[in-house]
């Protein structure tokens, strides 16, 4: 088999910069003036008819993220086919869509006893059924909608890449940060040279103690042995973002961080392994289970009930992964991990993952030679030295869309169903072909962070 080489992720990253950026409004330069205009047209018009698509999996990425927007949007996608093996969250997307019930599967295994029935896959299956879904769907003629990660590991993501190349599919991989009117200015602002050339940048993430406990402690990403490392799981989007700002090629990583706080020694005395066993500092304890889910009711999305109430709330923490202690979940990904990249031409960047903190959020500065980026994830502050200038542009009023991450889940829908419709990969900004350099990224960081050592970036 051919592996992808140096000069094919080049000339993907080339051809990445011009896809699908839509351009934002004259931004006023007087200093301190907030100022923003709504982003114009999209210059690719609905398809003629809806793109058909298959949801493997209807939870909260498949469900919420990207079936939703066929629910705004009937007249541009379809869902006609769902396998999930939850049947509350099957039937639910089945009534949402009037799925009919040979269309109707508990695996995705059962998907491809069908022939061919649609346009395209949406694979938001748990991180270790990307692969397997990627490689049959592809095979059996479908463009992909392929949640991030990719696959579980290098060589499963160039498997993917490379059936993709032979049967000339889309593939579209969910780095949705990328269709935000937040992130598309700060890449149309690196690329323009106001600031001039690159030299450095500062980016962290703040996951927040609550997002932590749920997914990276208690929840389905807590063990990197049975899902991935958590700087590929979460991260990947912050690496993908590193690349494409720079628009260079990594050359080398080092990285380091630990699971410091999450561990049975650092339990309370009088703690018990679950929050309902009658712990004494349940009451106290800020990762409360009880407090978080039955109490405040926030991050339920993975909960299944038919019923929300606090029974039935009191029984999935008695007996599902949410209602352990936070310190006895035999979780080993890090609570926090710093990582340093060495791009082309001498840009280097700094990256911060911080799952202890109030605030979630990502806060990324960008030295320039000819002056400097500031962004909160709220709003972007651009500088110039010589004539000690700067404006504050505010994505709110150029927000299309109203969905996750800033409106980048219904944003990169948006620009994938047009790329199946049409058949042009070039719509997007974030094909198979262009993330795996931000996937290798993250995958040697790893590496650098569990043998102490530089990684140097050698793509197969």
């Amino acid at each position: 088999m051919q592996h992808w080489n140096r000069r094919d992720i080049l000339k993907a990253m080339g051809f990445a910069t011009l896809g699908s950026v839509i351009p934002s409004g004259v931004v006023a330069k007087n200093e301190g003036i907030l100022s923003s205009e709504p982003v114009p047209s999209p210059r690719h018009p609905a398809p003629e008819k809806p793109v058909r698509v298959i949801v493997l999996g209807a939870g909260a990425r498949g469900w919420g993220a990207y079936s939703s927007y066929a629910l705004k949007y009937p007249g541009e996608m379809e869902v006609v086919g769902v396998a999930e093996p939850i049947p509350l969250r099957r039937e639910r997307i089945s009534k949402a869509f009037n799925i009919p019930q040979e269309n109707q599967f508990e695996t995705w295994e059962h998907v491809f006893d069908k022939p061919k029935f649609a346009d395209a896959l949406i694979i938001a299956t748990p991180d270790d059924l990307h692969y397997g879904p990627a490689m049959v769907g592809l095979d059996a003629g479908y463009d992909l909608l392929l949640e991030k990660p990719i696959a579980q590991t290098w060589q499963e993501c160039n498997d993917i890449l490379q059936l993709t190349e032979k049967t000339g599919a889309i593939v579209a991989v969910c780095h949705v940060l990328r269709y935000t009117p937040y992130f598309r200015k700060m890449k149309q602002v690196a690329d323009s040279g106001e600031i001039g050339d690159i030299i450095s940048i500062k980016h962290t993430e703040l996951i927040e103690h609550i997002h932590m406990t749920h997914s990276y402690v208690r929840g389905l990403w807590n063990n990197s042995d049975e899902s991935n490392p958590i700087i590929l799981a979460k991260s990947c989007h912050d690496t993908d973002i590193l690349r494409w700002v720079t628009n260079q090629p990594c050359k080398k990583v080092s990285s380091f961080g630990s699971l410091s706080h999450f561990t049975e020694s650092n339990a309370p005395a009088g703690s018990t392994e679950r929050c309902t066993d009658g712990c004494k500092v349940e009451r106290e304890c800020p990762f409360s289970a009880i407090k978080i889910y039955r109490e405040r009711r926030i991050w339920m999305h993975h909960f299944s009930l038919d019923e929300v109430n606090d029974e039935t709330i009191t029984r999935e923490l008695q007996t599902g992964r949410f209602g352990r202690c936070v310190y006895r979940c035999n979780n080993n990904v890090p609570d926090h991990q710093i990582t340093n990249f060495e791009f082309e031409n001498n840009i280097t960047a700094s990256f911060s993952l911080e799952g202890l903190t109030y605030d979630p959020g990502r806060i990324t500065r960008i030295f320039g030679s000819k002056g400097d980026m500031y962004g909160d994830g709220r709003n972007l502050r651009i500088t110039n030295f010589s004539g000690r200038e700067h404006y504050t542009w505010d994505p709110s009023q150029s927000r299309m869309f109203e969905s996750g991450h800033g409106g980048g889940d219904h944003g990169l829908m948006h620009d994938f169903v047009r790329a199946v419709a049409f058949q042009k990969p070039e719509i997007l900004s974030s094909t198979i072909q262009v993330s795996m350099a931000s996937h290798l990224m993250a995958f040697k960081a790893e590496e650098s962070r569990l043998n102490s050592r530089v990684e140097t970036m050698v793509l197969l």
